[in-house]
């Protein structure tokens, strides 16, 4: 209560943080827009200019689960100027890039800045919300579902009226809300502890392997990613504070926690993924009219956010996950049955799925601010997050590889439609066994200890 009480305005900061992440979420989806144009600009190959999403989502992973170390130790102030203001060096040095070596070098830049945000963002409602928690995780949550729907549109826009080079200007104008943060975050004094370099040094070697193996299809990487991560294991028992404490891991709750969360967000986000993939292809539609089929589903994340967060204050978090890999696993059978109807009845399908996406982030991280000690918060959900973003290379990699091989005409959904649009409907009734999974492993983790975990909240409430 000490924490929310230094808030000087918890509403202006509330807004603060919403704007900065639907500014930085945009960033990233924009840029999936952009990339044929970059290509066509340099005269370069898909393996090439894939670079300008790899190495931002590579730095971007590392660079959360750091960020969330750091949060342990640093005020959250000294951070986000530090992150906004490296963000907005990069985004202006994009604009005014000559070659296609500074492009990269501005989209790596932008992502040691930028991945600052998710890791506070969601970090703040911990600290300085404690009595409204998961209904500002809730709206957080919302704000990141309705900017990834938002941000193809923005994109199309504005390269296709401009150039693409402006949407780095774009992204610089994120710096407007660092003095309204700087403002509304309370004053904060460093705090002593041991970071383990080597050890952040490990994971890293572990993430941009994986990733790198993941995204360009490269296998012999991971046998680097398998000799980090055993050289990361022994570093988590050779000292004492170690980057990533083991005894995190040890926790049934927590891990049954980030592996639903997990395989959530891969399903959610192989369905953005494929969706625009999908309407292309199969339905022959342009890149707008794309955005706004996607748009209503976008929209409803933002709406359901808000009223999910609320529901997790008031009916408990592991009834709020329950209740969205209900809704997701449902969304998903809904669409493996439509794909090949019309366009707009997909799109209202589509809905049922993407308002989901709030409540499984809010609810999930909820339940980690309940299980983790205080001085592992950071570390804690920068776990969480990263495996947020590594869920989306895989996710959009394996689905990429799915489409490459399978072309079936006829879907294993009995009530699917054939032709073109087969391979669509069995990929979401895997989903949909995928989220099945994720709730009987989460369901038998939890069953005993989950009446009494649901109704534990903070003495203040």
């Amino acid at each position: 209560m000490k924490e929310e009480q230094q808030v000087r305005n918890p509403k202006g900061l509330l807004i603060s943080l919403c704007a900065v992440m639907m500014m930085s979420v945009m960033n990233g989806t924009m840029f999936n827009i952009a990339v044929p144009d970059i290509a066509k600009t340099y005269q370069l190959m898909p393996s090439e200019v894939s670079w300008v999403m790899t190495g931002y989502i590579m730095v971007y992973a590392v660079g959360a689960l750091t960020y969330g170390k750091l949060a342990d130790y640093y005020p959250y102030r000294t951070l986000i100027t530090f992150g906004l203001s490296i963000f907005c060096a990069g985004s202006l040095f994009g604009f005014f890039a000559q070659n296609y070596g500074m492009v990269l070098l501005a989209r790596v830049i932008q992502a040691v800045g930028g991945a600052m945000i998710p890791a506070l963002v969601f970090l703040a409602p911990i600290r300085y919300f404690p009595n409204e928690r998961g209904k500002v995780l809730g709206i957080v949550s919302s704000v990141m579902a309705f900017a990834s729907g938002v941000g193809p549109i923005a994109g199309g826009f504005i390269a296709g009226f401009l150039d693409w080079r402006y949407l780095f200007l774009t992204s610089a104008m994120i710096i407007i809300t660092l003095p309204f943060l700087r403002k509304n975050l309370p004053q904060e004094e460093s705090k002593k502890g041991y970071i383990d370099y080597v050890g952040a040094a490990l994971i890293a070697g572990v993430i941009s392997t994986l990733m790198l193996g993941i995204t360009l299809g490269i296998t012999w990487l991971f046998l680097f990613t398998v000799l980090f991560f055993v050289l990361n294991l022994w570093r988590m028992k050779a000292i004492d504070e170690p980057f990533i404490p083991a005894h995190l891991f040890k926790s049934n709750q927590y891990r049954a926690t980030i592996i639903t969360s997990f395989l959530g967000v891969v399903c959610l986000f192989g369905m953005m993924f494929m969706l625009p993939i999908m309407f292309r292809d199969a339905y022959g539609l342009g890149t707008m009219m794309i955005g706004l089929v996607l748009f209503p589903g976008a929209l409803s994340a933002a709406l359901m956010g808000q009223k999910g967060g609320n529901l997790v204050d008031s009916k408990g978090n592991t009834f709020v996950l329950y209740m969205a890999l209900g809704l997701l696993g449902t969304g998903f059978v809904v669409l493996s049955t439509l794909v090949g109807a019309h366009p707009y009845i997909v799109s209202a399908a589509i809905i049922i799925a993407y308002m989901s996406f709030p409540l499984v982030q809010a609810s999930s991280a909820d339940i980690l601010a309940n299980i983790l000690h205080k001085n592992e918060t950071g570390v804690g959900m920068g776990v969480f997050n990263l495996l947020n973003f590594v869920s989306g290379a895989l996710s959009g990699a394996l689905i990429g590889k799915a489409l490459d091989v399978f072309n079936p005409n006829q879907p294993f959904n009995w009530l699917g439609f054939e032709g073109t649009t087969a391979v669509y409907s069995n990929i979401f009734l895997a989903f949909s066994l995928i989220i099945l999974l994720g709730f009987l492993q989460f369901r038998m983790n939890f069953y005993k200890k989950e009446h009494t975990y649901a109704q534990k909240k903070p003495a203040s409430l």
